[in-house]
């Protein structure tokens, strides 16, 4: 991302106190800011994106030349089932916001955030970003999904009615320090990290919900702050790119329970209950497109990750979001 002389790009983060926002702030302090650059990170506090005048109030005040949007309305499997009005509505809202005002004030690049779980129900593995809009998402978050797969096709609106340089990203399951470790509303690392831990801590089983067999990639927030910068910074091109770990590091959520017992030296009984939805079986990713660009690149594991995560957890416990 080159500046000239005197010129200041100011790269403004939505949805910045967020477990990716955090990230990449995290990333971005341990000394990988490049002279010319401000960032900016937002929180709800900032203002609220569904609403426009809030929008246009922050892109005045902040003047950004850069937006990673990471602002959304999230939750899992149980919170999407719910509330699929809310999160079709809200997200729609935040995106429309944020996209508008990037190309009104003349952004020069919008990163925007997608996920596995919008992609189609019924589908071939792995998934890759051309499979996108190949079929309807899985019933359980219908609502979230669609509003997100229309960020991608409003890139590609942008870009050709107005010369925009707007992108997104697909992450798989992301975790690590900062996430929601919300037992009820949360995704499935930082819940079961809350989980164990209140296990350790009054002497009960450690109950995981559902069988424990349906497998995920699971990508650790600092590389995934990692890839994010090097997609604002290298990265022009309009259809979405896939951040993700090798397909061979896929993982069955007993296996990460398992990792989140070690980690947390829990010695107690582990249940597995499966009176409780298991979700998708499989959504594994396929990330050749990441690799033609970034052959090298190496991934932190799933044990040394989510080691990171529980230790940052039971340091945080009175200030961590749950």
């Amino acid at each position: 991302m080159a500046t000239e002389a005197n010129e200041k790009n100011v790269i403004m983060v939505t949805g910045g106190s967020g477990l990716v926002g955090m990230g990449i702030k995290t990333f971005i302090e341990n000394g990988n800011q490049v002279e010319g650059e401000e960032w900016v990170f937002l929180s709800s506090k900032d203002g609220d994106m569904r609403k426009r005048d809030d929008c246009e109030k922050i892109f005045e005040k902040y003047k950004p030349t850069h937006v990673i949007h990471l602002a959304a309305k999230v939750g899992g499997l149980f919170a999407n089932m719910a509330a699929k009005v809310e999160f079709f509505r809200e997200n729609i809202l935040i995106n429309d916001n944020v996209m508008e005002c990037c190309r009104i004030y003349k952004v020069k690049k919008l990163v925007s955030f997608l996920s596995t779980c919008i992609f189609p129900d019924k589908t071939t593995y792995p998934i890759d970003e051309t499979m996108l809009h190949d079929g309807p998402p899985h019933p359980s978050n219908e609502g979230y999904a669609y509003a997100k797969r229309l960020i991608d096709t409003m890139n590609r609106a942008y870009a050709e009615e107005y010369g925009c340089n707007f992108t997104s990203i697909i992450p798989t399951n992301i975790y690590g320090p900062h996430d929601n470790f919300s037992i009820q509303s949360g995704h499935v690392i930082p819940g079961l990290i809350h989980k164990c831990y209140l296990a350790k801590q009054d002497n009960t089983p450690f109950t995981i919900w559902g069988s424990g067999t349906p497998l995920r990639q699971f990508v650790y927030s600092i590389d995934l702050a990692e890839l994010t910068v090097w997609v604002l910074r290298e990265y022009h091109d309009p259809t979405p790119i896939t951040l993700s770990v090798d397909e061979e590091d896929e993982v069955s959520i007993k296996d990460v329970a398992l990792a989140v017992a070690k980690a947390m030296k829990f010695e107690g009984e582990i249940i597995f209950d499966t009176s409780k939805a298991d979700g998708q079986f499989k959504k594994t990713a396929g990330n050749k497109k990441l690799r033609k660009y970034l052959p090298d690149y190496k991934f932190t594991s799933i044990e040394e990750g989510i080691q990171q995560s529980v230790d940052w957890f039971v340091e945080n416990y009175e200030v961590a979001r749950k």
